[in-house]
């Protein structure tokens, strides 16, 4: 559901919206012209027609039905499946209220995802949308259209999570069960997930990315795994609310800290490289349009 119509329409929703609109046109205008179709993965095959047998034809597409029907051979045609569907998943959790850029890094996650929805749009694809805590939030179908983009978008600036936690297996065991075409599923994270990366969401992602094109889009906020040298610090953790004191004067106090930041990340890391996928970092204190662009284009180079 839609937050009520004076937050959704209001002027800060409203300069968002400008500005992701006109980001998306660059993007496009830039990248997606000409080469969309050919850098994704598990394109599929629609049936178009079918035709007499010709020597040299592969005899798996005969289709020995209409063969039986017509007396001699008849074989199967198929064209490239011209719509794409994607769905984009993005983690609402409260850790990413956290960000020392310019911007917090739930604003950048939802940027990034609108920005992937009107992109979608404007090349006629079915896109759909899915707001994950440690459940599902919300869950709009692959659609096309750009009255079906914008109700994407306004749902991303304006949903208000009701939980404060991550559990992403949640989201991917949702996408698996739902989708019934084979999707390119964009993950928007800061895949701060803790013990759960080595069960669930191990499970989750592998089952998911079998027959999907599961793409981590992961934002990286490099303060998160650094403290700084400034006595007595407390700290709330904005997930589960608890409160730690610590004493960043010591030195292994601040080496620890940074020690499990890295530890995590390469827990993450693991999983991409062992389902060999495909994974944008995004800096969040720097421009997310060069991380995006940089992949499309190895994906370009990767298909050539």
């Amino acid at each position: 559901m839609l937050a009520d119509p004076d937050f959704v329409f209001g002027a800060e929703v409203s300069a968002q919206l400008k500005r992701i609109e006109l980001t998306t046109a660059r993007l496009v205008e830039s990248l997606f012209s000409g080469e969309y179709h050919s850098i994704f993965k598990g394109r599929g095959l629609e049936f178009s027609d079918v035709r007499e047998y010709q020597p040299g034809d592969d005899i798996r597409s005969i289709d020995w039905n209409v063969t039986a029907r017509r007396g001699h051979l008849f074989v199967k045609e198929f064209v490239e499946e011209r719509q794409l569907n994607a769905l984009i998943v993005v983690d609402l959790s409260a850790s990413k209220t956290f960000g020392t850029g310019a911007k917090q890094n739930s604003i950048i996650a939802s940027e990034i995802a609108a920005i992937l929805a009107l992109a979608a749009t404007t090349n006629n694809d079915r896109v759909g949308l899915l707001l994950v805590t440690n459940k599902v939030e919300y869950f709009i179908p692959p659609d096309t259209g750009r009255r079906h983009a914008m109700r994407l978008v306004l749902e991303l600036l304006s949903h208000k999570p009701e939980s404060r936690s991550t559990t992403l297996s949640a989201g991917l065991r949702y996408a698996d069960r739902v989708l019934r075409q084979k999707t390119t599923v964009f993950l928007i994270s800061d895949f701060l997930t803790g013990p759960e990366v080595d069960s669930e969401l191990i499970r989750a992602a592998r089952k998911l990315a079998w027959y999907h094109d599961l793409v981590p889009i992961r934002l990286i906020d490099p303060a998160e795994g650094n403290l700084p040298k400034v006595g007595m610090l407390a700290l709330d953790d904005p997930e589960t609310g608890h409160r730690r004191v610590l004493n960043t004067n010591k030195r292994k106090v601040r080496d620890s800290w940074k020690a499990h930041s890295q530890q995590v990340q390469e827990r993450m890391n693991d999983l991409f490289r062992d389902l060999k996928l495909d994974v944008v970092d995004v800096d969040t204190r720097h421009d997310y349009l060069p991380p995006l662009i940089g992949f499309f284009r190895r994906r370009a180079r990767m298909q050539r």
